[in-house]
């Protein structure tokens, strides 16, 4: 009789803030979720090799991400639960919550959401290859063959072959510096450590009990009282908040996988990025005949060795080398290429200073739409808003300002008070201060308006939302 595969489940773990590419990436969008490759996110991509697997995943995010995860999944057209973390308490409690919820007999596919894997046909055979191992009681990791010494990733020692094919892992080496990267690199026999995990969800979460029972405890008991909500054909699964704060926040490498001994490692020889700094998001585009390299309006004279960033004005650069200029509507960044690993350094003095922009972008994605503020001064603010066909914004008021609100593409449905009507292009209308009122696209184009707030208080939480359909 032939041998029945168990069912593989990708578990796509999306919690990350990567700071380290600011100011395109912050807290409130960070890189997983920002077009970068094709127009598509690396979560999108993500998704897409993962539906290669099996198109019903799991996804384990932040609770503010929540709608930037359902739009990639709408967009890769895979479909699942996804487990809504209340605070990050990094790999390990994310790996747990999402075991504690899995069918027992399925095999987990761990999968970091912000790497780049161009041959996703590659990324499947890979995952194919562990699978022996994990139907049969392993941990199984893969390991990409290192090109330079690089000490912003975590390395893997592999050892003997095994029978099912796999490498036995010796030990998991934490980021080391330049110096004994390159040693390790010399032994000949370490990977990149991706991240990836492929086991059985029993004997992870008997890992789990052996090496770390206090995080298995916290995010059982937080699993055991989690609420669940739906979002269209999404549902949400939130653990119960005090029982996850209460969980101690470490990586699975340090909690579980350096002190298992059923773990076994699968090369994997295609390309591979964490694009985890600003030198890995411009190894991704190709060099010119002196190093150069462009991403959008970014024009260089002079120059060598010089990445730019553009994709909003023009940026020049003028006899510069050894560069990184990255644009944004409202923050720009100027580093060296040595300093990139020093810019989740820079995210931190700007919090320190009370810079929004060290956490939050000019355009903020909304399960509506999104809205970009465009201009704002001493009791005005002007935002650009658009609304998705059949979307509508909660029914609301605000005690501190007005609005006047202009279309400029598309048709809007506006409840003022008592009254309903539509406006068109080039049409207007007032909302006065405390007047309740609700915005809809009942079209099927994208709506999109001017938004111009007056006022002594213009932030966002002066509003008073009366049917809350959407945050």
């Amino acid at each position: 009789m032939a041998n029945i595969k168990s069912m593989i489940t990708p578990v796509i773990l999306c919690g990350g803030s990567g700071t380290r590419l600011w100011p395109l990436s912050r807290k409130s969008f960070p890189k997983q979720f920002v077009p970068i490759i094709g127009n598509k996110s690396l979560m999108q991509l993500t998704l897409e090799r993962a539906a290669l697997i099996n198109t019903t995943v799991t996804c384990v995010a932040a609770e503010d991400h929540r709608f930037l995860v359902t739009e990639a999944m709408d967009m890769a057209k895979v479909s699942g639960d996804i487990v809504l973390e209340p605070v990050a308490r990094n790999t390990a409690a994310a790996m747990a919550v999402a075991a504690i919820n899995a069918n027992e007999q399925s095999l987990l596919l761990f999968c970091p959401a912000d790497h780049h894997i161009p041959d996703a046909q590659a990324f499947a055979a890979m995952v194919e290859n562990g699978r022996i191992a994990a139907d049969a009681g392993a941990i199984v990791t893969f390991g990409v063959a290192p090109g330079f010494p690089s000490p912003a990733c975590g390395y893997i020692e592999k050892g003997q072959i095994r029978d099912d094919g796999t490498h036995q892992v010796i030990r998991f080496i934490e980021k080391p510096n330049t110096e004994k990267a390159r040693a390790l690199i010399l032994q000949g026999n370490v990977f990149w450590n991706a991240g990836i995990f492929l086991a059985k969800t029993q004997v992870l979460l008997n890992a789990l009990a052996t090496h770390a029972p206090d995080i298995l405890q916290s995010c059982s008991r937080a699993m055991s009282l989690a609420v669940q909500d739906s979002y269209g054909s999404h549902a949400f699964i939130r653990p119960d908040p005090a029982s996850f704060n209460a969980c101690r926040a470490e990586s699975i490498d340090y909690a579980v996988m350096e002190h298992h001994t059923n773990v076994a490692v699968v090369p994997f020889n295609s390309a591979w990025s964490d694009v985890g700094s600003w030198n890995a998001v411009a190894g991704l585009i190709e060099p010119d005949a002196v190093g150069n390299r462009i991403d959008g309006q970014g024009l260089t004279l002079y120059a060598k060795d010089t990445y730019i960033h553009a994709p909003y004005r023009p940026v020049v650069a003028l006899g510069t080398q050894d560069l990184l200029i990255i644009d944004s509507p409202d923050a720009l960044l100027v580093a060296t290429r040595s300093h990139v690993e020093d810019v989740k350094h820079v995210v931190a003095e700007l919090e320190s200073r009370k810079h929004p922009q060290a956490v939050l972008h000019r355009k903020v994605s909304r399960p509506w739409g999104w809205y970009d503020s465009i201009d704002t001064g001493e009791h005005f603010q002007v935002k650009r808003i658009a609304v998705k066909p059949g979307a509508s914004l909660s029914l609301q008021k605000h005690h501190h300002r007005a609005e006047h609100w202009i279309v400029v593409k598309g048709t809007a449905e506006v409840r003022r008070g008592a009254d309903i009507f539509l406006l068109t292009e080039n049409q207007s209308t007032y909302i006065p201060i405390g007047e309740v009122h609700r915005l809809r696209n009942p079209g099927k184009t994208e709506l999109e308006m001017i938004e111009v707030q007056s006022g002594r208080y213009l932030d966002e939480d002066d509003i008073v939302r009366i049917e809350d359909n959407h945050d």
